[in-house]
């Protein structure tokens, strides 16, 4: 977004944490400024609360720097965290418009941090009275602030993440003991719901002899993944290839049979958008964001993941019916100019225009 921002005539840095340490605190990535803050947070550790407020007033005053060194018109926190609150005391302080968009750090966070942070619970909902303008990824997680972090129900909007309408990477392939597969890809943790995918795919195996699984990621549950699998009789079906680069994502995304997301909750899905843009018939999860991407039987099936039996239905819908899932997958890459970067930033913009 910062750089379709600058090709629009602004001028934009972005701020970000500075981890690993080992990291510059300041350099240009692909022609934008990007600086690096220690955003430090206190913890119930009693040596951690003795040292905050020194490492805290440091990072105020780092912040505070670069705004009276950029001069920025907005600041807009993307994914709130520490930074968030740091931004929200330094925008009041010099009077710069603060604007939030939430991508779903409340619900999908794998430690569940909203729930046993105090300080980042409190700092949310005092960012969102002060912020001039909230946006979120999806209507769920709008919804999801205002029921659970005190942002007026008319106050938020949404404007969906973003997709490169034509990807360039080169695809590199991997090695499948299979041509045909269904196609998972995400962070290999609890809430992913690969276990779901796993069950469902089970289900369909048998009748699906030369197709196979992809679950590509890592995370805490692989180890869990492969057991289980082993323990459902696929394991010669399922591979894990762990944590694959774009390259590999491509190729990937471009040989599914299909592509599925089975999340226990998902915020929105980027990884849905580049499965449309791959031309891949998709059956997303009906829990969460996703389903305002993908309109039942429109651009791809929904379906809840906790129900086995209609999981795997609609999976095995799309590798008995070609004309169908070629159907879907025409309108579903149709469906992708929606989430151009361009389109994204131009809302951003409008935003920015409002709160200045």
């Amino acid at each position: 977004m910062a750089d379709r921002l600058v090709k629009r005539g602004d001028e934009v840095e972005v701020w970000t944490f500075r981890h690993p340490p080992a990291l510059p605190e300041r350099e240009i990535v692909g022609g934008v400024t990007v600086r690096r803050f220690d955003f430090a947070m206190p913890s119930s550790h009693p040596r951690s609360l003795a040292a905050f407020p020194a490492s805290g007033i440091r990072s105020y005053t780092a912040l505070s720097a670069a705004v009276r060194d950029f001069r920025p018109d907005v600041l807009h926190v993307q994914c709130f965290s520490g930074q968030g609150i740091y931004a929200a005391a330094v925008g009041t302080r010099h009077r710069v418009p603060l604007v939030v968009t939430l991508q779903g750090e409340t619900v999908m966070d794998d430690a569940d941090i909203y729930d046993r942070s105090t300080a980042l619970r409190l700092g949310l909902r005092g960012a969102l009275r002060r912020a001039r303008a909230v946006t979120g990824c999806s209507q769920f997680v709008i919804d999801d602030a205002v029921a659970r972090f005190g942002l007026p129900p008319n106050k938020g909007q949404v404007i969906h993440n973003g997709v490169e309408i034509a990807g360039d990477e080169t695809p590199f392939p991997l090695d499948l003991p299979f041509e045909r597969y269904v196609l998972g890809l995400g962070r290999v943790v609890p809430k992913k719901g690969f276990d779901l995918l796993l069950s469902a795919f089970a289900t369909v195996a048998e009748g699906h002899p030369t197709v196979g699984l992809v679950i590509g990621g890592d995370g805490s549950a692989r180890r869990d993944l492969i057991r289980q699998a082993a323990e459902l009789g696929v394991a010669d079906r399922v591979v894990l290839p762990g944590r694959l680069d774009r390259a590999q994502v491509a190729w990937a995304m471009a040989n599914a049979e299909v592509f599925a997301l089975p999340s226990r909750v998902e915020p929105f899905g980027i990884v849905v958008i580049e499965a449309l843009r791959a031309g891949r018939p998709v059956v997303v999860s009906a829990r969460g964001g996703a389903p305002e991407i993908i309109r039942d039987s429109q651009e791809g099936l929904v379906a809840d993941p906790f129900d086995t039996a209609e999981f795997s239905a609609a999976i095995d819908l799309l590798l008995r019916d070609s004309n169908l899932a070629a159907r879907l997958a025409r309108a579903g890459r149709a469906r992708v100019e929606d989430f151009s970067w361009d389109a994204i930033a131009g809302r951003y913009a409008e935003v920015y225009r409002a709160v200045r």
